[in-house]
């Protein structure tokens, strides 16, 4: 009698099993890194056009302000002595409910942000505001206290910050 010989290779040996697992071990690993981090920027956006949206907020109502302390109601240019340009930030003790001009705003530090009634923005929570409002009518060609620079400063909560600037003109 004659035996009869294998004439292929039937299944998989250990090696190659080991071999199988290791390499779709490492693909999923980065498939799962990848995914990771695309999952970790999703809010990004987000945050991105909410910060849009309170840096308007503030905007809007800096600007709807005088220009200085001296402005006449309705509108009109002041002097350079006038214009406040040696003593931003409010005068004496009023708040941000009675701020009346554009410089009343110079260091404003809001966290959590508030509305103009200091009514806390509950749809920001974790968002930061700080102001800063200069003279600086160079920047735009004019004299140092024919325009105002009004920057704000927006904190996201994953501490990622957006700068907004706007100039507000003396007239």
């Amino acid at each position: 009698m004659r035996r009869r010989g294998f004439c292929g290779q039937h299944g998989a040996t250990l090696v190659e099993l080991v071999m199988t697992i290791v390499i779709i071990s490492v693909a999923i690993a980065g498939v799962v890194g990848a995914f990771s981090l695309i999952a970790g920027r999703g809010a990004d956006p987000l945050n991105q056009t909410r910060a849009v949206a309170l840096a308007q907020l503030y905007m809007d109502e800096i600007l709807a302000q005088r220009f200085a302390e001296a402005s006449p109601n309705g509108g009109g240019a002041v002097s350079s002595a006038g214009a406040d340009c040696g003593s931003a930030g409010p005068e004496g003790a009023e708040s941000r409910a009675t701020f009346d001009d554009v410089d009343d705003y110079d260091n404003l530090q809001d966290s959590p942000p508030e509305n103009g009634e200091a009514q806390q923005l509950t749809a920001y929570s974790g968002f930061e505001v700080a102001i800063t409002v200069s003279c600086a009518g160079g920047d735009v060609g004019l004299g140092g206290s024919e325009a105002k620079r009004i920057d704000i400063i927006i904190t996201d909560p994953s501490r990622q910050d957006y700068v907004f600037s706007a100039y507000r003109g003396n007239f």
